[in-house]
């Protein structure tokens, strides 16, 4: 697919874009993007960094959430019953913002 059948008509207000990443990638996957960037009708560009930023939240939150049996949420359950008094890391970890809200 070339890169005119990807160009689609962009929206008037964007967020400033100040930081450049270069990738190089074989034509074939290229024009995978392309073909499912003009299917959403997004610019390869968008495409790429909508996918990219999706694909990093999720990894991210995946070192959040997490999935007990009974017994270790008995266990995940008292803890939280019986706290530990804040110190400076544990105010440090909770007034830090989510990566994806930077």
């Amino acid at each position: 697919m070339s890169r005119a059948a990807a160009t689609v008509e962009r929206p008037a207000i964007r967020n400033r874009r100040d930081a450049i990443i270069n990738l190089r990638v074989p034509t074939q996957i290229r024009d995978l993007f392309d073909a499912a960037a003009n299917v959403l009708g997004k610019t390869r560009t968008e495409f790429v960094v909508d996918s990219a930023r999706k694909c990093a939240i999720d990894v991210l939150l995946d070192q959040r959430f997490f999935e007990l049996n009974k017994e270790e949420w008995a266990v995940f359950a008292a803890i939280l019953d019986n706290p530990p008094k804040p110190n400076e890391k544990l105010k440090r970890l909770m007034s830090r913002k989510a990566p994806w809200d930077k």
